[in-house]
């Protein structure tokens, strides 16, 4: 759904999506590939990147909760948004973690080629939707800027002194 909406709001409304997108391609991309090199030197570097990422996450959480109270209407539901998509990508980092907490766990630290594969596979689902979250926070940014929101938000945060511009 389309809406008239100034354009300081679209612009503020795009800012959670921006700051998730950084953290999505800078740290977890870039910075983890860098940490990658030295992880056999140094293998707690690795922590850097889901330290990062965490508190990244928590604040866009803390900031959405207080939008609740302080933002317009558009910009509210587009924190909403990413706090959603945030609570999900903390879900997959806790799993990555198990996951990786299990293989080290059952290998008393002497990793052999077989626990690097099962490490790899609790890796996997994380590194999915890592690439997804991009592709949905991309959008989610272009949306902020056309002044769009998807239909079940705005059923969660209705607004009835929102005008509609589309045609639906």
């Amino acid at each position: 759904m389309q809406f008239e909406i100034p354009e300081n709001e679209k612009e503020q409304a795009r800012h959670p999506h921006e700051i998730f997108l950084i953290n999505l391609i800078t740290n977890h991309i870039l910075i983890f590939i860098a940490l990658l090199g030295m992880a056999g030197t140094y293998p707690l570097l690795m922590l850097v990147t889901p330290s990062i990422s965490l508190c990244t996450l928590l604040y866009l959480l803390y900031r959405a909760r207080r939008s609740l109270t302080q933002d317009a209407w558009f910009v509210k539901c587009h924190w909403q948004i990413s706090a959603h998509r945030s609570r999900l990508f903390i879900t997959m980092l806790v799993i990555m973690g198990v996951a990786v907490g299990a293989v080290l766990l059952i290998s008393d630290g002497d990793l052999k080629p077989q626990h690097y594969a099962f490490g790899a596979i609790g890796i996997l689902p994380t590194m999915l939707t890592t690439l997804v979250l991009i592709v949905m926070e991309s959008d989610a940014m272009h949306q902020a800027r056309l002044g769009k929101l998807p239909e079940g938000i705005v059923r969660q945060f209705s607004n009835p002194d929102a005008i509609r511009v589309d045609t639906e």
